[in-house]
């Protein structure tokens, strides 16, 4: 590419490029004999599958991840998870933050894109806030996990959990140790625990509405009116998804196959339902034991997502609420788009419809594949593939019995996922094609 030849790289290449170079190492530390527990092996697949699971903040495994891995193996995958859910160029530019060295207008540059931050100023300040931010979320929920796991797993192992949990809960990851209890348990063992069930919630939810969000609580508080007019997007979204999965899935844990459980057991489980296809990946019920609405309403809610510049995945809740906006204006034959009193471009309505069709064509595509070389039921390969592009991690048991081809989709997905569908497109197109330098003539189509 032109760009590569004259040492111009943009900031959505480097980004796909540092989370290749990210799955790549932790591929190579993960294929280490160290890694692997005496009793398993580890194929270079599996490697590469796990490497990329993590790195994207997916959760999909295909080996229990504390009966396959070692300690060493475990302490990787959570380094994994922690530099994939802050982003890689954060990472790499707070480490240059600490050294002293000064930070270039294009590493500025790199860094806004990484974020998605609305400008280049004061993006050092944004990205330490961040950082510092995310680590106390983490260490909070550590504490608090710290409180049940101490006592049953022991101090060693108790804290380990906590920290484990905490971050994979936080970046949206879904990996867990629970296989101790029985292989790929996740938190079965919690369902009515309000203690594990909340903390995780609140973990998963600090996580994926977005940096940005964090910042306008900063400077604002609640007086929402300050807000930017993406912060409210996101919280209008985030509300209404939230209120209304939590009401349907109390419908769905009053259904018979549920009898078992307790009234606290079934809100709690509710809940939960409700935020972890948000995108994290716990799970506290038997996913297969939900009915097929209930399964078809997970699906929905992993392919929406969090918020945009934060550590969930999915085609974003901002980007469904201009998509949303961009049809109503449509419906009632307004020019533009609005809400909150302000005018959405018809660039962000454009952009979100665009995103739309990518992860709808992925999710399917990669099903129908998947059901045809594994020969697996539909609705379960959709079940996997919904989670894997929208780096979820939820799964119906297909994933670890698939065979390599189906994993390579898998991988494909997860990673374009995690990077996002307008940054590989901004990476392979080049500058000139998306400024649109020549217009061609117009001409009409009714569409409808």
């Amino acid at each position: 590419m032109r760009h590569f030849r004259l040492g111009i790289v943009r900031p959505a290449q480097i980004i796909l490029l540092g989370f290749l170079a990210l799955i790549a190492i932790g591929s190579l530390l993960l294929m280490l004999p160290f890694a692997t527990r005496p009793s398993e092996s580890t194929s270079l697949l599996d490697a590469l599958f796990t490497a990329t699971s993590a790195s994207c903040v997916t959760g999909l495994v295909v080996a229990d991840t504390f009966t396959h891995w070692t300690a060493f193996g475990q302490a990787v995958i959570l380094l994994l998870i922690q530099i994939g859910g802050m982003g890689v160029v954060t990472i790499a530019v707070f480490f240059s933050m600490l050294s002293g060295k000064k930070i270039s207008l294009k590493q500025r540059w790199v860094m806004q894109e990484s974020i998605s931050a609305p400008q280049v100023g004061g993006i050092l300040r944004q990205t330490t806030f961040i950082l510092k931010t995310a680590l106390s979320i983490e260490l909070i929920g550590a504490v608090l996990l710290a409180f049940r796991f101490i006592p049953r797993f022991g101090v060693g192992k108790g804290v380990w959990y906590a920290v484990f949990h905490s971050v994979s809960a936080f970046c949206n990851a879904g990996f867990d140790l629970m296989g101790t209890n029985a292989p790929f348990s996740s938190l079965t063992d919690f369902t009515g625990d309000p203690l594990v069930v909340l903390t995780i919630f609140a973990l998963i939810l600090s996580g994926g509405i977005g940096f940005l969000l964090w910042g306008d609580l900063r400077d604002h508080g609640l007086t929402l009116r300050e807000y930017s007019l993406q912060s409210k997007l996101v919280l209008a979204v985030s509300t209404v998804l939230l209120l209304g999965g939590f009401a349907f899935f109390l419908y769905e844990f009053s259904l018979p196959q549920w009898a078992g459980y307790s009234a606290g057991q079934r809100v709690l489980a509710a809940l939960f339902q409700t935020i972890t296809p948000r995108t994290a990946g716990f799970n506290t019920v038997d996913l297969n034991t939900l009915s097929e609405p209930g399964q078809l309403m997970t699906v929905l809610l992993m392919l929406v997502g969090g918020a945009t510049g934060s550590t969930a995945g999915g085609f974003k809740v901002n980007t469904l609420a201009v998509l949303l906006l961009g049809m109503a204006a449509a419906f009632r034959a307004k020019p533009n788009a609005e809400v909150f009193g302000r005018r959405l471009s018809e660039t962000a309505v454009r952009n979100a419809a665009a995103i739309f069709s990518l992860y709808l064509i992925l999710f399917l595509s990669g099903g129908i594949l998947i059901c045809c070389i594994d020969h697996i039921p539909l609705a379960g390969a959709l079940f996997e593939t919904s989670s894997a592009v929208a780096t979820v991690g939820l799964s119906l048991g297909y994933t670890p019995g698939l065979s390599l081809a189906s994993h390579l989709i898998l991988i494909v997905l997860m990673y374009v996922g995690r990077v996002g569908g307008l940054t590989l497109m901004y990476a392979v197109v080049e500058q000139d094609a998306m400024m649109g330098a020549v217009q061609l003539p117009l001409e009409h189509v009714t569409v409808g």
